[in-house]
């Protein structure tokens, strides 16, 4: 195990070697003949113009942002100037993953269709291919990344004094991954439904031609953001996803101290899981074959679920390697960390079947909505919103399980593991879903191309799996942020000194609305970005159709046959022929180019100043519960959208295969989709990198606005109630006769108020002795009642004079921590004053713990008159 950690980087690089062969492999495939050539190039061409305007605009945010990185780095304790670097390279990595896959996918689509005229087999093998140099190269580059930097920094700032610093300086790295995600995410999305809303209600509702012809000016756009939204959007997701995860597990790690690995093994285990879940990915991809007449789906689902299952073997050995059996800071030490990397592991997988089931075709919830359609767009709507509602319910339940099962067996380290445990095989998971793009792409190429309609089956048939990989990728890409960005809440909490968010407190319920209400608002200006872009792409298409003459005169033709020009004449098709060429795409890609630049930039910045205004000017504990409302609502919006979304998609594609395109009900689902898509594929997506980048934004911004002790102490005192002291001091004489007396001294601390009360005892010293006990007892019973309290430490002192007239003190600490219980005895010696400073050293030092919920201090002294 040590090997591994020494040669982390190692691992990165073996991804991206992986990922040139397939490159390269993909790339000697066939294209095609000249049309499907020109088609590629066109979508090649456009994919590359919309990264080049978006990388440009990126690279001078970048820029600015590491300045006052920088300037925030060197003027703060606990973190450095370097934190400019670590963002720098974070956006560098985040950018290339994007630029990797968006170029293989624009290599892949075209040589898939191809390929699709042999085999289904070889089609498959082609996307698949395509998709897995998306997957491989985010996992490769952000091992990469993060292990290499934090090598470095180790190496810059060695020891344990300054692994807080190191970590704080490496927390960079997500932030500027979270910033490309956001925007790549955002633009990629108004780029992409621009496009598709365009072509949809002009092509298919107003023209009467089939989706993808190359007589609609939109179609080439639409097919470039098949791959800006789907490819490049949904890898910076996923690779932010991926590194925030990581460092947030460091992080919280960080606390945690194991007997080798330098006491760092909760830290390096993020990252070793991460590396050998890379190798678990490789092998993965060999699993997935299909032969002429068999199931893609099933050889997806074998490559994935099989990788799935080799990782969780070897998660196994790698735990118990790293992490003992008991360690202070896990309860169940490296059993428990297992078990919250099967539950965050689970949660993933149940979240994606749930996700299947509300958006697969021919599920009870779309055939529901394919029955509604029947009477019109407003009822598919309806029925659409009714089922992306209630699919957040087992979502909710299954992700909330793995946060209780994960907390229980680990505390918040088991919840930030949990996400890594569901993130650990991100390269095969990614592949899977990069391929739905790239077939259907294929489709689109097909169609376009005029090739035979066997072609376009076999397109149609990975199209249809990919469809489903993409709805339950997205349900993944949900779960995996909701974990991620409670492990990233939960480093800003240990980082910034918030002990509890109490949203009794005005300023952290107005934090908590407030961050309710940001999911609704962003979701709003990226809705609203896709509608106008799409007004401008509906018109352009008009447009041409109306100015063209070329292009009206072979509409015409189409509407004459019904779009079926077999059935044409051989004038007709004259007519249609001589309009190939004439579509102006280029004009539809650059609107929905200036579109996204120009709109992804308003809800970007409200996702980066927004936790840095509250922090600064509301404080840590106001932050913290801008998070917390940010988090539940952003998740539930989320799944919402994608779902609804997606099941409205499914619901028009049962439509049309049951060859009802045209009809009434195809037309109101028509619509359906067109509403769902900016649900799905833009404002749904997006939340997930929202919650994420606000969470990675407060944990960069923590050592700024960190709590002091004693603002923790005052903070604590509010939120707890202190009961936090109970003295109980017993004076007991012997009489001549025989009989005692006890003057008990009762001072209780309660919210910074003290209370004193006497209470005198006469009996004789059996009866007096045993009301003291039932006194004793009855302050133990009263600080059972605090055992839901994180921790409870009670101190028993008692004082007994010796025949030498020195005195003996026994000291008994009983110490509760997340239910176990540790009882230690000190003895003391000395004569009565000695003993008694000592005793009020104790005292003040326990005074000063803020974790001690109840402290007991009982003081028996027995002076005995002659």
């Amino acid at each position: 195990m040590d090997l591994i950690v020494q040669f982390l980087p190692a691992f990165g690089v073996l991804a991206l070697l992986f990922v040139l062969l397939k490159n390269i492999w993909v790339s000697k495939q066939e294209v095609g003949n000249d049309k499907m050539a020109k088609i590629a190039k066109h979508i090649a061409d456009g994919a590359m113009s919309f990264l080049k305007a978006e990388y440009k605009i990126l690279a001078i945010f970048v820029a600015a942002v590491a300045i006052l990185l920088y300037f925030k780095g060197t003027s703060e304790e606990g973190s450095n100037g370097m934190v400019a670097i670590s963002f720098i390279v974070g956006a560098i990595c985040s950018a290339l993953a994007g630029f990797i896959g968006m170029r293989v996918a624009t290599k892949a689509n075209v040589r898939t269709t191809q390929a699709a005229r042999n085999s289904l087999g070889k089609a498959l093998e082609v996307a698949f291919a395509g998709g897995s140099v998306m997957g491989l190269g985010v996992v490769g580059l952000g091992v990469l990344g993060l292990s290499g930097l934090f090598i470095i920094y180790q190496g810059i700032w060695p020891g344990a004094d300054n692994l807080s610093m190191v970590l704080n300086v490496l927390s960079g790295f997500s932030l500027g991954a979270s910033s490309i995600a956001l925007f790549a995410r955002v633009g990629g999305g108004i780029y992409t439904k621009a496009a598709d809303v365009g072509a949809d209600l002009v092509g298919k509702v107003e023209a009467g031609i089939p989706e993808d012809h190359p007589l609609n000016p939109a179609t080439i756009a639409d097919n470039v953001g098949d791959n800006v939204g789907d490819v490049a959007g949904m890898g910076a997701d996923l690779f932010e996803s991926y590194v925030g995860s990581i460092i947030g597990t460091m992080v919280l790690g960080a606390y945690i101290f194991t007997p080798d690995f330098e006491g760092l093994g909760a830290v390096y285990l993020p990252l070793v899981l991460a590396a050998v879940g890379i190798v678990m990915s490789i092998i993965g991809t060999f699993f997935v074959r299909v032969k002429d007449g068999g199931s893609p789906h099933k050889a997806l689902n074998i490559g994935e679920f099989g990788s799935a299952f080799l990782m969780v073997v070897a998660s196994y050995f790698i735990i118990n390697a790293m992490i003992p059996e008991t360690v202070e800071g896990l309860p169940f030490g490296a059993w428990g960390v297992f078990m919250a990397t099967i539950a965050g592991l689970l949660a993933g997988l149940g979240v994606g079947k749930i996700t299947e089931y509300y958006t697969g075709t021919g599920t009870k919830p779309v055939s529901a909505i394919v029955r509604q359609s029947e009477t019109g767009a407003a009822t598919n709507i309806i029925s659409g919103l009714g089922v992306g509602m209630m699919s957040t319910a087992v979502p909710i339940l299954l992700i909330a399980i793995a946060i209780l099962v994960s907390h229980h067996f680990a505390g918040l380290y088991g919840i930030a593991i949990a996400a890594v445990g569901m993130l650990a095989n991100t390269g095969i998971q990614l592949a899977v879903d990069a391929y739905g793009p790239i077939s259907d792409n294929a489709g689109g190429i097909a169609e376009m191309a005029e090739l035979p309609s066997e072609v376009r089956e076999r397109t149609d048939k990975l199209d249809a799996v990919g469809n489903t990989t993409a709805a339950i990728g997205k349900g993944f890409a949900i779960a995996s942020a909701a974990l991620t960005a409670l492990a990233l809440f939960s480093a800003f909490m240990k980082v910034a000194n918030v002990t509890s968010i109490d949203v009794s407190r005005p300023d952290i319920m107005a934090g908590l609305l407030v961050g309710g209400m940001l999911p609704f608002v962003f979701s709003a200006l990226s809705m609203n970005a896709v509608g106008r872009a799409a007004m401008a792409m509906i018109e352009e298409v008009r447009r041409q159709f109306k100015d063209i003459p070329q292009l009206h005169a072979a509409l015409e033709v189409m509407r004459k046959y019904d779009s079926d020009m077999s059935k044409a004449s051989a004038d007709d098709r004259k007519i249609f022929d001589e309009a190939d060429g004439y579509a102006e795409y280029e004009k539809c890609v650059e609107i929905s180019t200036k579109a996204s630049i120009k709109e992804m930039v308003l809800p970007g910045l409200l996702a980066l100043a927004v936790p840095v205004a509250i922090g600064f000017i509301g404080g840590a504990e106001m932050l913290g519960g801008l998070l917390a409302g940010v988090t539940t609502a952003g998740v539930l919006m989320a799944i919402f959208q994608s779902n609804a979304g997606g099941a409205w998609d499914n619901a028009k594609k049962m439509i049309e295969a049951d060859g009802r395109k045209g009809t009434d009900a195809h037309k109101a689902a028509v619509v359906g989709d067109t509403v769902g898509d900016p649900f799905k594929d833009t404002s749904g997506p997006s939340l997930n990198i929202l919650l994420k980048l606000m969470s990675v934004v407060a944990l960069v911004i923590a050592p700024s606005i960190a709590m002091s002790s004693e603002d923790a102490n005052v903070y604590a005192g509010e939120t707890m109630k202190k009961e936090t002291k109970k003295e109980i001091s017993v004076q007991m004489e012997k009489g001549d006769d025989g009989t005692a007396t006890a003057t008990i001294t009762t001072t209780t601390m309660e919210d910074g108020k003290e209370n004193t009360s006497e209470k005198v005892i006469k009996g004789t010293e059996e009866e007096v002795m045993a009301e003291v006990e039932k006194l004793q007892k009855g302050a133990e019973d009263m600080a059972m009642l605090h055992e839901g309290h994180d921790a409870k430490k009670e101190v028993e002192v008692k004082m007994e004079a010796n025949e030498d007239g020195t005195v003996t003190a026994t000291v008994t600490t009983t110490t509760i921590k997340d239910g176990k219980k540790e009882v230690t005895d000190k003895v003391i010696e000395g004569t009565e004053e000695e003993v008694k400073k000592q005793i009020e050293e104790m005292n003040k030092a326990e005074g000063m713990d803020v974790k001690a919920k109840i402290v007991k201090k009982i003081e028996k002294v027995v002076e005995e008159k002659q």
